[in-house]
């Protein structure tokens, strides 16, 4: 909130596409928890399963079978996955799967793409310090040089140069600078890069997975990755995250390999059960629904910004779309940089105004739900151009 100059709103409820504040106050919600919540707020089957999950105890630190039917769900719908180990989060799902990585390869460096975020993992927060391949520096406080240095930092959508590393991590559709996806075969060249240099490929889908399509990003691309890391919908609004892979790659997790990761409340039962009743409901006709959705939204508000003479641009897939304050839709995250932020920001406490609730930051994503109907689109159009017209 502070990059659009207000105060946070303090939140006391959620009711389906609604929030409602503290105060009193209603908004259309178009972050929905940061994207876990795509059956919407205190959906019944979901707050069911997790009152009857919670009913019969809420952690165990031994296996369950809901454990075991949510495996079987994930592994059954996204296309390379074979095996899946959970974790509390998608920090720890992603640093698991980069320790996978360096066991199996026996190398130290990770590539990532600048602009793209795989949760707090230090070595992770690393960004580059121009726009070519460089080593990676620390962006935090507290990420120590030896942290970063084993990090390679290189431009999305850029061709990549021959690196002896461990793996390539990418946001399939990177929705961390907004949406920028990727460019045509782009992700087909991730993978034959990998291929080549004996780097493992791995996909953060940590947002496109159960999204953008049953599968995530790598069903609609047909591109595999060797390790998938997944979290906000497969929680069903509850903390919860995996990874996923191949099965040689997988039996190297403890205590069936020699590749330790563990956590007290992993994979508990009150998650596990918001996890399967979400992913029940996400049917061909979910995704269809959401298509439609996102596809009026987007449209509404190419067409509003065109009417206002506000030059802006609108990068959308199904279930995530960014209004880029810049004349075409970015292809890397220097690129989303330099869009006119104080736009995006008076945008955005236009539209608290009017009851509109969106990312407060022209580097994240709109996230429609299966509960947003046509009404709640119009309302946003209409605010929307009320707001566009007064820029």
């Amino acid at each position: 909130m502070r990059a659009i100059g207000r105060d946070p709103i303090f939140i006391e409820r959620g009711e389906g596409a609604r929030l409602i504040d503290v105060d009193g106050g209603v908004y259309v919600d178009w972050v929905m928890s940061w994207g876990p919540l795509i059956a919407g707020h205190a959906h019944p089957d979901v707050v069911d399963a997790v009152t009857a999950a919670a009913a019969a105890g809420t952690s165990f630190g031994a296996p369950t079978e809901a454990e075991v039917d949510l495996a079987a769900a994930v592994v059954d719908r996204v296309p390379s996955a074979e095996m899946m180990r959970m974790t509390s989060s998608g920090t720890e799902a992603s640093m698991s799967a980069i320790r996978l990585a360096r066991a199996v390869t026996g190398r130290d460096k990770i590539v990532k793409f600048a602009g793209a975020y795989h949760g707090h993992v230090d070595g992770l927060l690393a960004d580059a310090g121009s726009g070519l391949a460089t080593q990676g520096i620390p962006a935090s406080p507290g990420v120590t040089a030896a942290q970063a240095a084993d990090t390679v930092v290189v431009p999305w959508n850029a061709p990549l140069s021959e690196i002896e590393a461990a793996a390539v991590i990418c946001e399939a559709y990177p929705a961390n600078m907004g949406l920028v996806p990727p460019e045509a075969a782009f992700l087909r060249e991730l993978r034959d890069y990998a291929d080549r240099t004996g780097a493992l490929l791995i996909f953060d889908e940590v947002i496109t997975g159960f999204r953008v399509a049953r599968g995530g990003a790598q069903e609609r691309e047909g591109v595999m990755p060797d390790l998938t890391v997944l979290g906000k919908i497969i929680g069903g609004g509850l903390p919860a995250a995996a990874y996923a892979g191949r099965r040689e790659l997988m039996e190297r997790i403890a205590p069936a390999g020699d590749v330790y990761q563990a956590g007290t409340l992993s994979g508990n039962p009150l998650a596990t059960a918001a996890g399967l009743a979400t992913l029940e409901l996400l049917d061909d006709d979910a995704y269809a629904a959401l298509d439609r959705t996102t596809r009026m939204l987007a449209e509404g508000l190419a067409e509003a910004t065109r009417d206002a003479g506000v030059p802006a641009s609108v990068a959308w897939t199904t279930g995530l779309l960014t209004l880029f304050f810049a004349e075409r839709p970015p292809r890397t995250y220097e690129e989303a940089k330099a869009c006119d932020l104080e736009a995006h920001a008076a945008f955005c406490r236009g539209m608290l105004d009017h009851g509109i609730y969106l990312p407060p930051s022209q580097f994240e994503a709109w996230f429609p739900s299966l509960v947003h109907g046509d009404e709640d689109v119009e309302r946003t159009l209409e605010a929307a151009r009320a707001v566009l017209g007064s820029l």
